[in-house]
């Protein structure tokens, strides 16, 4: 991985911190619930330039296909294929650190996995079948350190996340997740814009404030071989 430094001026989000693109690309699978759009990782990895790139909740492979697209080394995990990122070791299932972890977990239960979109039965380790925010955040903070700690010394590992409002309830992940995780290590907080989104579709009569049409990219750049 390439290093930036400010003599450089090529510090990688001068371009700025606001993603929008309406198109999701060709990679991936369109029809799987809660797709990211390609073109978001193909943006990251312009900036970021990984040789080596883990994606521990791969959902369709968008991510991986962009990756192997781009000549970067990629490995895809997830639970529908049979990976526990709550109790399976990402370093030692990929067998090299990587000098990028990226995911996408569920939006708490927006929507929901196991049983669901893929598998028969709901699976315990299931992000998206907690019972509540905190089990959810809880559980996050443990995929967040499992994928710290497959990271390679100045690598960078994240997650893209949203906002949820159910029940005229507002549920930020963002701010709670990053409390939770090395305070020194946090190096951006990217928007990204929304765009086909199922609620789009749905008319909300008591719905007084603006549509959800946000989420975001949390990175962090790991510091210290040991855990804090």
């Amino acid at each position: 991985m390439r290093n930036y430094t400010q003599a450089e001026n090529t510090y990688p989000f001068s371009q700025g911190s606001i993603f929008s693109f309406p198109d999701r690309g060709r990679w991936g699978n369109a029809r799987y619930r809660g797709n990211c759009s390609g073109h978001v990782y193909k943006r990251i990895f312009e900036y970021l330039r990984p040789r080596v790139f883990t994606d521990p909740m791969v959902g369709s492979g968008t991510s991986v296909e962009v990756a192997r697209e781009m000549g970067i080394e990629s490995y895809g995990l997830d639970l529908h294929s049979g990976f526990n990122i709550l109790e399976h070791s990402i370093l030692e299932t990929v067998g090299k650190p990587s000098d990028l972890v990226l995911s996408h977990p569920p939006y708490h239960n927006i929507v929901v996995y196991s049983g669901s979109v893929w598998g028969r039965n709901p699976h315990p380790a299931d992000l998206s079948r907690c019972a509540t925010e905190e089990e959810f955040l809880e559980k996050l903070q443990v995929a967040l350190r499992n994928q710290r700690a497959a990271t390679v010394l100045g690598g960078f590992y994240g997650l893209i996340i949203g906002d949820i409002r159910r029940s005229g309830r507002y549920f930020s992940f963002q701010a709670p997740i990053i409390s939770r995780m090395p305070q020194g290590e946090l190096r951006a907080v990217l928007i990204k814009e929304q765009h086909h989104m199922e609620s789009n579709r749905t008319e909300y009569a008591r719905l007084k404030l603006p549509r959800i049409t946000h989420e975001y990219v949390v990175l962090w750049q790991k510091e210290a071989d040991t855990a804090p």
